[in-house]
């Protein structure tokens, strides 16, 4: 298949696109690449890729593929909630369009990149596809709003498919440290200390991004009537953690390390467990692996084998809302995270993109 995968130079992005080629897949990539100067480790694998904003991109640019991956979009929570307007624009409003012109350019099939955030604050039930929605941030919002929009496009000649993805971790060319597995390993492998910044007792489910690149991959292989108009919870059952759990896994894992509860710490409202068995049973071949003791494991010795160090996480390098900030206080972004002028040079298409 052809495909556009929207996001590709992210976190996930970086780590789908060489699995989707490995399937046999034509892939082409579309991001704004604010997140270019972050990278953590290995090379990210260049592609043909068009530098444009998702809330620029025509219908033209869309002609000719099979299927698009949308996965760019305002990633996190903090982010989120930095200008609420910008993060309903871009994740619900840009998404929508997207979807709108992709089916008007005759693209069959669309993957959307959603949240198990849209599912918020809940009680400590499983929490399968049917499950109500209760976000209590931004960014859950416009996921839910996003799907909804995206939803009413379905027919004979359109199929979009809504990937919830769990809290993602993992080692990533694109790497964040602002996601909560990541963060915890992060913080007690240059300093000793696990440090909790909550009081460690919501639950969250937890998928490494290995497993969610291959829920993307399984959904392109599956036959259109199983995934058409269907969200999918991406994760593992058994993944299910309270933060105090994982922060006890790092413990154990990081030697010499030790549980510290941040100033302030307290309890926090995004409090959910979710079914996955649903995509198990409908995604031919689909078999998430991973386990948070492993991806501590891999993220322990990558974060060695780089030589990171305190500043690394505490810096904005490796935090979405610190690199961004950081962007606009330079003057490269306006409030509403588009490029000004002199940094926002669109490209064609071309191997690579641009030159990072």
């Amino acid at each position: 298949m052809r495909l556009l995968v929207t996001g590709h130079n992210g976190y996930i992005g970086s780590v789908l696109v060489p699995l989707l080629r490995r399937a046999g897949h034509d892939v082409v990539g579309l991001d704004s690449y604010l997140f270019a100067p972050c990278t953590f480790g290995s090379r990210i694998e260049d592609i043909d890729a068009l530098r444009k904003d998702v809330r620029d991109v025509t219908v033209d640019d869309l002609r000719g593929f099979d299927a698009v991956l949308h996965l760019a979009a305002i990633s996190n929570d903090p982010l989120g909630n930095l200008e609420p307007a910008t993060t309903d624009e871009v994740n619900h409003r840009a998404s929508v369009r997207l979807a709108s012109m992709a089916k008007a350019a005759g693209v069959q099939r669309f993957v959307l990149s959603s949240s198990c955030s849209l599912y918020g604050a809940a009680s400590d039930d499983l929490l399968d596809e049917r499950a109500g929605f209760n976000p209590v941030t931004p960014y859950g919002v416009s996921k839910v709003q996003a799907e909804a929009g995206i939803a009413a496009l379905a027919d004979e000649s359109f199929s979009p498919t809504f990937l919830r993805n769990a809290t993602a971790y993992g080692v990533s060319p694109r790497l964040r440290i602002d996601l909560v597995v990541n963060n915890l390993v992060a913080f007690a492998v240059t300093t000793g200390e696990v440090l909790m910044k909550s009081d460690g007792g919501s639950f969250r489910p937890l998928v490494h991004i290995d497993d969610i690149s291959r829920a993307f991959v399984a959904t392109l292989e599956a036959p259109r009537e199983r995934v058409h108009a269907e969200a999918f919870n991406v994760g593992r059952t058994s993944e299910n953690y309270r933060v105090r759990d994982v922060a006890r896994i790092v413990e154990e894992t990081v030697p010499g390390s030790t549980i510290r509860f941040a100033s302030g710490a307290s309890p926090d409202a995004r409090n959910y467990r979710v079914d996955c068995d649903k995509a198990l049973a409908t995604l031919p071949g689909y078999r998430p692996s991973w386990t948070v003791r492993q991806g501590v494991l891999e993220l322990f010795r990558a974060y060695l084998d780089a030589g990171l160090r305190a500043e690394d996480v505490t810096g904005n390098r490796y935090s979405r809302i610190g690199h961004v900030e950081q962007l606009i206080a330079d003057g490269r972004l306006d409030e509403s995270l588009r490029w000004r002028a002199s940094d926002d040079v669109a490209t064609p298409l071309t191997a690579g993109g641009p030159p990072w």
